[in-house]
């Protein structure tokens, strides 16, 4: 009988997801996985021997080789081919944020939706977003709402943040590639491209009626490698037209 697969332990998402070279179009891509990122950062960022990395990911130290060979295979590829460079899936479980507030308790058979959130609106730019409003959902009602506040959290730790506080969707309007990316990664469904109110948004997600639009994200991400981070994104990246 096979050896059962170990998730492999993610103490910090990846805040950059996507790498391209800037002078040519890059017409393939290499995906390198979470756990390998991971690798990588702890050895060579951080400086770890392989046990310690081991040790870190809660995983052989046969198995860092392993992982960290083929994400140097990967990134010698990228950069040597012209190859775009994406970080995301593996089999990961990701170490949880610490809250700095008092989140009330989700029930076990409730769904939890986020809603970027400002003066009663859908908040636009998910990255720099200072609030969520949180809406738990029994037999398609809505049984409970809170604000919070997400604490000073970037871009980079949103999903974390979300992950922690038990979020099950996410509706929001504009949204970089990479935290589509780490969303995904977090197990957290995603709702994009929404405007108005977040009250009826979040009503119409769990009658099963919103309108959404998957393909909604701030173009420029792709280059800038982050969230909405430029003031004229409102006027013509983030609205999900």
């Amino acid at each position: 009988m096979p050896r059962p697969f170990r998730c492999r332990r993610i103490e910090q998402l990846p805040v950059y997801r996507s790498f391209s070279p800037d002078d040519i179009t890059a017409a393939e891509s290499v995906r390198m996985t979470v756990d390998e990122f991971e690798a990588l950062r702890l050895l060579d960022d951080e400086g770890l021997t392989q046990e310690a990395c081991a040790a870190r990911m809660n995983i052989a130290r046969t198995t860092v080789t392993a992982i960290y060979e083929s994400a140097r295979q990967k990134v010698a590829d990228a950069l040597v081919h012209g190859k775009r460079l994406l970080i995301t899936g593996g089999c990961c479980s990701f170490e949880p944020v610490a809250l700095r507030q008092n989140i009330r308790e989700k029930g076990l058979e409730s769904m939890r939706i986020a809603v970027t959130y400002d003066h009663g609106e859908v908040f636009q730019h998910f990255g720099h977003t200072e609030q969520f409003k949180l809406y738990d959902v029994n037999d398609g009602k809505i049984t409970d709402e809170q604000v919070v506040d997400t604490d000073g959290y970037g871009h980079g730790a949103l999903a974390g943040f979300l992950q922690a506080a038990r979020v099950d969707a996410l509706i929001c309007g504009g949204i970089g590639m990479g935290a589509q990316m780490a969303l995904a990664d977090a197990g957290i469904r995603l709702y994009a491209g929404v405007q108005g109110s977040a009250d009826e948004a979040a009503r119409a997600l769990a009658a099963g009626t919103l309108a959404y639009d998957p393909d909604a994200r701030c173009d420029h991400h792709e280059h800038h490698q982050g969230d909405c981070g430029h003031d004229h994104c409102a006027d013509h990246h983030c609205h999900g037209n």
